[in-house]
């Protein structure tokens, strides 16, 4: 079935253990782990609904999480009484309630493991043949325009099967991440032959990574819903995109333009934080003069 509106819901993975970062997140989500003043999954949030998303549905281990509870409605539970900025601060959480409705839905215990899994819990939420985002709770941005709204224009003007947003990274790294190889010659833009997840040093068809950010339509769906799994066991993203680009569906790796930032490990997660404080005017000079004193040149 073929739908003609506008891509307006998004799906959140936020299911996963965070195991590299116990214990901090024995009891804490690591998408609850704050980026500055924010956690990482507000700006998931945030980053949707300025891309025009009016529906949000979070894929969380539990209902009634510490992330379900971050967006409640009831105010801020402490005695001791805020001034206006900090209250303003707050008010960032009622601004993505009053442009997205947010859905929390469990993660089924009995599906595989995998980054594909939480599209099979969020089933229920989507029409059939209905395009929507998806978003991996542990991928950041940076953009001018919203990496969310840049993929969604793009399905807009295309209408792909699936876009995944890429990004080029360096040779040292590029073994970490799944890359793409396009297709030579092809009917839309950026169209892929393959994708693969994580290839020794030396074999990736390319230097273009794949992060959490892509539309889907119901072909990515149906082929989840066969729980076909891949390497260790799990179900992979990469591997229903490959089995629908070898089907002959229209599959894009589109470049982004602005930044990704990965918080998936410590390091990775330090680098963001940084990331983000440059961009902040209240922090950048204050966090460059105290990098300097304490050794980094």
């Amino acid at each position: 079935m073929s739908y003609s509106g506008k891509i307006k819901k998004a799906v959140i993975a936020a299911a996963g253990y965070g195991t590299r970062f116990l214990p901090a997140t024995k009891v804490v989500p690591k998408e609850m782990l704050p980026i500055i003043d924010k956690p990482i999954i507000q700006y998931l949030a945030e980053e949707a609904a300025a891309s025009g998303i009016t529906e949000i549905i979070i894929v969380v281990r539990s209902t009634g999480s510490l992330i379900e509870r971050h967006f409640a409605a009831r105010d801020f539970d402490t005695a001791v009484a805020l001034d206006e900025r900090k209250r303003e601060r707050l008010k960032s959480i009622e601004k993505i309630k009053n442009s997205a409705a947010l859905t929390f839905v469990e993660q089924d215990p009995s599906l595989p493991y995998g980054n594909a899994s939480p599209l099979i819990s969020a089933r229920r939420y989507l029409n059939d043949g209905e395009p929507f985002v998806y978003m991996f709770g542990d991928d950041l941005t940076l953009a001018d325009k919203p990496v969310t709204g840049q993929l969604i224009e793009f399905y807009e003007k295309h209408k792909p099967d699936a876009i995944l947003a890429v990004q080029e990274v360096s040779e040292e790294e590029v073994y970490r991440y799944g890359t793409v190889r396009y297709q030579e010659k092809s009917a839309i833009p950026y169209q892929i032959e393959m994708s693969v997840e994580k290839a020794p040093k030396g074999q990736a068809p390319s230097n273009m990574a794949q992060f959490g950010r892509f539309v889907f339509t119901g072909a990515v769906l149906d082929r989840a819903e066969k729980k076909e799994t891949g390497k260790d066991g799990e179900l992979w993203v990469t591997d229903i995109l490959n089995s629908l680009a070898k089907e002959g569906k229209k599959v894009v790796a589109l470049p982004i333009d602005g930044q990704w930032l990965t918080t998936g490990d410590p390091l990775r997660f330090i680098q963001t934080t940084l990331a983000f404080a440059a961009k902040d005017p209240e922090l950048k000079e204050p966090v460059a003069n105290f990098l300097k004193k304490v050794g980094f040149e």
